[in-house]
């Protein structure tokens, strides 16, 4: 018996040794002479230790770190370039942190956050950017930390005359002008999203959360935000509010009275096209997740500033937060381990 055993041992040593290997995070890269040096550079930037995923969306949002002086780039292997995006090393205010520019709406946002659970070593995912409002409890400038988000463009497209199912189905013949009527493009009833987790069955949701303990650390954060930039001021300071929901969708909205639609039906505060996604991807394999969005505009209202500047004050607000949390979380771990250390 043995002998059998020693025998499958060594038949099977070349399988138990890929099995052993593949603890490793750059395991998950293809295998290709190419990426041979990404590969090299990913063990290198995971033997720091945990990071924060940081991800934004547009390049204004970026810009506004890059200019902050908020991120130290790590001075070993500044970035690694995977997958066609830039996976910047560094640090905040003294923690470990990977951010990536996603680009616009959900799969860009998805693809980018999966590949930094993937891949690199990330205790959780914080996400910043802008958003339109959907209704008066934010102003301009406002950060919203929103405590769910739902992803409100995935319908049914029913016909014709259909009766309806739901009380948030959205009837086109409700909004023809001037007084209502019929209309041959039906109505909208609104999808739930399939999510799969970790030792769960699926299953079918509309709100995700983000995570409960990030949430609650977010609640506690004093953050005094910018009112001003180098174009405009606006008439009051802002101010960050949790615990609104917010909606995501995979196009810009720009239409009033589907804005209204959207808070009459689901009381959602804020629109953007990521959100959802982002906390969709980290859901899934247990990764906690919490999202900073500035308002920039009101959705389908008129403009009253220009945007480019309302953009640029929104991110910078967006992020100021983001960088308080990040850096409260990373002095919680800092005083837990030292606890840990003592006992």
């Amino acid at each position: 018996m043995a002998m059998e055993l020693s025998s499958l041992t060594r038949c099977h040593l070349p399988l138990l040794l890929l099995f052993l290997l593949a603890g490793s995070s750059s395991m998950a890269l293809p295998v290709h002479p190419a990426m041979d040096r990404v590969r090299w550079q990913v063990d290198k930037v995971n033997r720091r230790g945990h990071s924060i995923g940081l991800v934004m969306s547009y390049i204004d949002e970026a810009t506004a770190l890059e200019s902050s002086g908020y991120f130290r780039p790590w001075h070993v292997l500044p970035f690694v370039d995977l997958y066609g995006r830039r996976y910047h090393i560094g640090s905040i205010r003294g923690v470990n942190v990977i951010y990536a520019l996603t680009g616009q709406r959900r799969l860009n946002a998805a693809v980018t956050v999966q590949t930094l659970i993937d891949v690199f070593t990330v205790s959780g995912i914080v996400h910043y950017g802008t958003a339109g409002s959907s209704n008066d409890s934010m102003s301009f400038g406002d950060v919203s930390v929103p405590k769910f988000v739902a992803y409100t463009s995935a319908w049914t497209w029913k016909k014709f005359k259909s009766p309806k199912e739901s009380d948030t189905e959205l009837s086109f013949g409700d909004f023809t002008v001037p007084n209502g009527g019929e209309n041959l493009l039906g109505a909208l009833k609104f999808r739930n999203e399939e999510l799969y987790s970790v030792g769960k069955p699926m299953k079918e949701v509309f709100w995700l959360p983000v995570d409960s303990a990030w949430f609650k650390i977010a609640g506690g954060l004093k953050v005094t935000l910018e009112r001003c930039n180098d174009t405009f001021c606006l008439p009051t300071t802002p101010k960050v509010v949790c615990g609104l929901k917010g909606s995501s969708a995979d196009m810009f909205l720009d239409n009033a009275e589907y804005r209204k639609f959207l808070f009459r039906e689901f009381g959602v505060s804020t629109v953007d096209e990521e959100s959802a996604a982002v906390v969709m991807t980290t859901t899934s394999p247990g990764i906690p997740v919490i999202v900073f969005r500035g308002v920039s505009d009101l959705a389908g209202g008129e403009p009253t500033w220009s945007s480019t500047s309302l953009m640029n004050l929104a991110s910078i607000n967006a992020l100021k937060v983001a960088v308080e949390f990040i850096a409260t979380v990373g002095k919680q771990k800092s005083t837990m381990s030292a606890g840990s250390a003592n006992n």
